[in-house]
C-alpha cells in the first residue's frame, strides 16, 4: 500500500503533498485522531455464554480429532469491534480449550506466555517442560513463554478451560516464535503436586532458603495456583470488611511483581446483593465468572451473569457488578505492561 497522499486547494501545497507522499512521508498538520484527550479504544463489551460455550464445544469434539498439525481443540473468543480478528481484545487473545477423555494435546511451545483458568471438569494435567502439573475447576496454571507444554486427559470426562495469551501483544512486536515439540512418544507420567509446588507451593512467606542465588525466572516459579488456596484467601479478606467486595492478585512467590510479565491475575469475590463501586482503568481485562450470578454494567452495556460465562471489559471502559448470589469472577488483564511503561492509571467513577 502506497503512503497516503493528502491534497489541498492551493496547487502549490497540493505538488508538495504529492512529492512528500512519493517520498514517503506525511505532514502531521493535515492528520487528526492521533492523540485523543481518552484512549480512542475499538474493543466493544461483550460476553460469551457458558450454555453457548459448552454446547459448541461439544460439537468441536464430535467434529474435531486432535492430531499434529492442528494439536488444540479451540475456540477463540473473537471481538465484534475488532473487524474479525482473532482476539478478544487489542492486546489480548482469549479462548475456551476442550479436551475429551483419554485425549492428549502434543508438546509445543511459542514466545507468547499463556494461562489456564479450568472452568470445568476435573482429572486432567498439564505437563510444563517435563514437570506434570494437575488440573482441576477454579485452579490458574501458567504456561509461560518458551516453555514445552502438552494437555493430557486420562480421565473418563471432558475438561474445558480459559486459555489467555498475550499474542497481540508479541504480534504487535514482531516477536511471535513457534516450536512443535518432540515427536517421540508423549511422558504421561503424574505426580500428586507438581515440582514447582513443592518447590515454592509451600504457603505464605515460605520459600527455599536458596530461592534468591541463582538462576529466576522472568515469570512466577510457581506454575499453579490452587482452588483451594484462593478461595480461602477470599475468604478470610471478607471476614476482615463490611463491604460485601474482595479481590486477591496472583503474586510471584519469590519477588512482589505479578505471575508474568505481560499477564495479571486476580480473583474477586462480591458477596449477594452487593454493587461495587463503578471504576475503570488502561488496558483490556478478560473476566470468567466461576461461580454465581449476576450482572455487570460496562460503559452503555449490561451483560446478566452466570457460572463459566467470560466477558472483557475494554480500556478505559466504566465498569461495575451487581451480585445476585455470592459472585466469584476471574480477571486477566495487561496491566505489567503498562505499569512498566508508566501509562497504568485507574479510578473511582460516580455513577
Amino acid at each position: 500500500m502506497s503512503t497516503r497522499r493528502f491534497t489541498s486547494d492551493d496547487p502549490e501545497l497540493d505538488r508538495f503533498y504529492s512529492d512528500i507522499a512519493a517520498n514517503d512521508l506525511q505532514p502531521l498538520w493535515e492528520m487528526r485522531g492521533l492523540l485523543t484527550k481518552t484512549p480512542s479504544v475499538a474493543t466493544v463489551p461483550h460476553r460469551w455464554s457458558m450454555s453457548e460455550l459448552v454446547k459448541l464445544a461439544a460439537q468441536s469434539g464430535d467434529l474435531v480429532p486432535i492430531e499434529r498439525g492442528g494439536d488444540r481443540r479451540v475456540l477463540a473468543l473473537s471481538n465484534p469491534g475488532l473487524g474479525g480478528a482473532p482476539y478478544i481484545s487489542s492486546t489480548l487473545w482469549a479462548a475456551v480449550q476442550f479436551l475429551l477423555p483419554g485425549e492428549l494435546a502434543p508438546a509445543h511451545r511459542h514466545t507468547p506466555s499463556a494461562l489456564r483458568f479450568v472452568l470445568d471438569g476435573a482429572g486432567a494435567y498439564t505437563v510444563l517442560d517435563g514437570d506434570p502439573v494437575t488440573m482441576s475447576q477454579g485452579d490458574l496454571i501458567l504456561t509461560p513463554a518458551w516453555a514445552f507444554h502438552e494437555h493430557h486427559n486420562p480421565s473418563s470426562e471432558s475438561m474445558m478451560w480459559l486459555d489467555v495469551l498475550d499474542l497481540p501483544i508479541v504480534a504487535g512486536l514482531d516477536a511471535v516464535f513457534f516450536e512443535e515439540g518432540p515427536s517421540e512418544e508423549a511422558d504421561r507420567s503424574q505426580a500428586r503436586r507438581s515440582a514447582s509446588e513443592r518447590r515454592f507451593g509451600q504457603g505464605a512467606g515460605l520459600m527455599p532458603a536458596t530461592a534468591g542465588h541463582g538462576f529466576l525466572p522472568e515469570h512466577s516459579p510457581l506454575t499453579v495456583y490452587r482452588w483451594l488456596d484462593t478461595d480461602a484467601a477470599l475468604t478470610a479478606l471478607l471476614e476482615l470488611t463490611e463491604s460485601g467486595d474482595a479481590s486477591v492478585r496472583f503474586k510471584d512467590p519469590t519477588r512482589s511483581r505479578d505471575v508474568m510479565p505481560t499477564l495479571r491475575c486476580e480473583m474477586r469475590r462480591v458477596l449477594s446483593g452487593t454493587t461495587t463501586a463503578a471504576e475503570r482503568q488502561t488496558g483490556s481485562r478478560v473476566c470468567a465468572v466461576f461461580s454465581g450470578t449476576g450482572r455487570v454494567e460496562i460503559d452503555d452495556c449490561e451483560f446478566d451473569l452466570g457460572p463459566g460465562d467470560i466477558f472483557v471489559v475494554p480500556s478505559w471502559a466504566v465498569y461495575r457488578l451487581h451480585a445476585h448470589s455470592d459472585l466469584d469472577i476471574f480477571t486477566t488483564s495487561d496491566a505489567p505492561v503498562l505499569d512498566a511503561l508508566a501509562l497504568y492509571r485507574d479510578e473511582k467513577v460516580e455513577p
